[in-house]
């Protein structure tokens, strides 16, 4: 027998030490552990497991220093490196505060943001459960390494944050107060009493549609796309903020009425829902505390029209009007009602021409429900994902009020993508909708602005009679074929005819004019809350991005009139009516979110982000 070795001696030690703790637990600490080679591990172990006895037997059976040394490593580690910040290593005190990931506590479901780790997104180690996890403030921040730069075609080189800079630092938002700022007027936004509110319009981004386009959220990690997760940051961001209205778009049915409806409920939210028509599983929901306004009707909006291939589509909106709820204190005292709605219109950069027809809708909707007994409108806020660009053909018809859209490619109208390379383009043809629709050119609807046909007026034979020789009838029509006997002669007045007389009597009775075909136009004066540029860069603002390019397609509109100097020094291009903007909760640019990654990330769970604003109106005496 050959003498045997230390060597020897350790290998059959420690062959002994495996088959005594099992197989699995030896392999679980081999993989588990940062510092060992895991396939020289694995291979030593199988080499022992095969020959046993016959180590001394030839050189290429031999333990390598490496594998021993592999092997010692493996046992002689502790425990696994740690991934997140636990209790067991508490924190030093240090007078700036800082963000990080701790656990959260347990006394209340929604006290805190569901974050992950920062270090699992660069070492891809992520714990079973990283709902867990939750932003806390950390007293001493993490010392920062070099990180490697991004390249970005055409916009030079990004350099990166490094990945143990918390997510809020890098999504950093900032809320905008005009509440001091005068208006056009000269006026302080902020004179006279006023009842004050917030609203807040978000698309959340539905699990069903995230999980039927997987293939837009391949830079995420699976565990942020969990819907536990994301429900958890989607609850302490609504918490954070606090808003008086929430409008949401994307919210999935059975979400809603098992987690989001009690969670906001909770809250102190009264919520209301639409459905997509259809086999679709999400929709749009309206929420408000009843301890500041009082519900006064809700309309639920449906843009599907059996039998009418312009409105085949299930998108769906939600109308409510809401009474603010003015303190006893301030006694005997009056608030106009507030009109809300929220939408979530077609996404089909190509069917501009169904974008219309679902926006003219919605406004005949909010002018019957805004409308008061005078003929106004009260104030109106109207939100939602409307899958158009800022300056868009559709944005500038919501803000302007009148479009004139005949002849213009469809997928011009949103302006998300260009089609003008391709050969055919559908063009939007006048009429956009048919009559049977009922809704007017004015986006009104049709018994809204019309009389019954009881109450027109009648008339008689001989008043209709006066009209053969009026100018217009005696004025011979261009490209006439010339007929003898019919065609060849000129109607002659007979005397006393007067034509004054005729305008005279007409002049009351006589109908309106019929505009221009291929216009629409609505009189809601509706102006946007955000400029879509940030005032520090003049970069764009983004409010999603969609396979990594940065876009906004969802709004605030919200009753005021729009200045017409263009080249004002102030950020408020708007005159301030019934309803004030004091504040907004500022957006970001593109460079920024890709900084974190894009939409969604561990901080922000949906692929869209928040918009909030905050809104004053007038109280006046009754």
């Amino acid at each position: 027998m050959a003498p045997r070795g230390p060597d020897q001696e350790e290998c059959e030690g420690l062959l002994q030490q495996w088959r005594e703790e099992g197989s699995s637990q030896v392999l679980s600490t081999v993989s588990d552990g940062p510092l060992v080679d895991k396939g020289l591990a694995e291979s030593s172990l199988a080499l022992l497991m095969d020959n046993p006895g016959e180590q001394d037997a030839a050189p290429e059976d031999t333990w390598s220093s490496r594998q021993l040394s592999d092997l010692r490593a493996a046992e002689n580690l502790e425990e696994p490196f740690p991934e997140v910040l636990g209790e067991e290593e508490p924190l030093p005190e240090v007078e700036g505060p800082m963000w990080a990931a701790v656990p959260v506590q347990t006394g209340r479901q929604y006290t805190d943001c569901a974050v992950l780790p920062m270090g699992a997104l660069a070492t891809e180690q992520w714990d079973e459960d990283p709902a867990v996890v939750a932003w806390s403030i950390a007293p001493e921040p993490v010392p920062q390494e070099e990180a490697p730069v991004w390249p970005f075609e055409g916009l030079g080189q990004l350099q990166p944050p490094p990945v143990e800079i918390p997510y809020h630092e890098i999504l950093w938002r900032e809320w905008e107060d005009f509440s001091t700022q005068p208006d056009v007027q000269g006026l302080e936004a902020g004179d006279g009493p006023q009842f004050q509110f917030t609203l807040m319009s978000y698309n959340i981004l539905a699990q069903d549609l995230m999980q039927q386009s997987s293939e837009l959220y391949l830079h995420c990690h699976p565990d942020i796309l969990n819907w536990s997760y994301r429900f958890a940051n989607l609850m302490q961001e609504f918490q954070h903020w606090d808003p008086d209205i929430l409008c949401l778009q994307e919210v999935q049915e059975d979400h809603y009425w098992e987690q989001l409806e009690p969670s906001l409920r909770m809250m102190g939210f009264t919520c209301f829902y639409k459905r997509r028509t259809g086999c679709k599983t999400d929709g749009c929901a309206v929420c408000y505390k009843p301890t500041r306004f009082r519900l006064l009707c809700a309309s639920p909006v449906e843009y599907f029209r059996p039998g009418l291939e312009l409105l085949n589509r299930d998108n769906v909106g939600l109308v409510l009007l809401l009474q603010p709820l003015v303190p006893e204190g301030l006694g005997q005292v009056s608030v106009a009602p507030l009109c809300v709605a929220n939408t979530h219109v077609l996404y089909n950069p190509r069917r501009g021409d169904v974008k219309l027809a679902q926006m003219a809708i919605l406004l005949a909707e909010v002018d019957k429900v805004a409308r008061l007994s005078d003929g106004s409108h009260c104030p109106i806020v109207l939100c939602g994902d409307l899958n158009s660009v800022p300056d868009s053909p559709l944005y500038n018809f919501i803000r302007d009020g009148e479009l004139q859209y005949h002849g213009m490619p469809a997928w011009k109208v949103s302006g998300q993508e260009d089609f003008s390379h391709q050969l055919y383009q559908r063009k939007l043809q006048a009429p956009l909708w048919p009559s049977s629709l009922g809704i007017t050119d004015y986006c009104q609807y049709v018994t809204s602005c019309h009389p019954t046909s009881s109450e027109r007026r009648k008339y008689s034979r001989d008043f209709l009679l006066r009209f053969r020789f009026c100018s217009m009838a005696c004025r011979r029509p261009v490209g006439l074929v010339l007929l003898e006997g019919v065609t060849d002669t000129k109607p002659e007045r007979p005397a006393g005819w007067a034509e004054s007389v005729i305008e005279e009597d007409t002049s009351e009775s006589e109908p309106d004019v019929p505009r221009t075909a291929g216009t629409i136009q609505h009189c809601l004066h509706l102006t946007s809350v955000y400029t879509h540029f940030l005032p520090q860069h003049g970069r764009p603002e983004v409010t999603t991005m969609p396979l990594g390019l940065g876009t906004t397609v969802d709004y605030i509109f919200f009753s005021a009139e729009s200045c017409e100097n263009g080249n004002r020094t102030d950020r408020r291009l708007y005159q301030d009516g019934t309803l004030k903007l004091l504040g907004r909760l500022s957006l970001l640019s593109e460079e920024i979110l890709w900084a974190a990654n894009g939409l969604p990330n561990p901080f922000c769970s949906s692929d869209h982000l928040c918009l909030l604003a905050s809104f004053g109106m007038e109280i006046a005496a009754p």
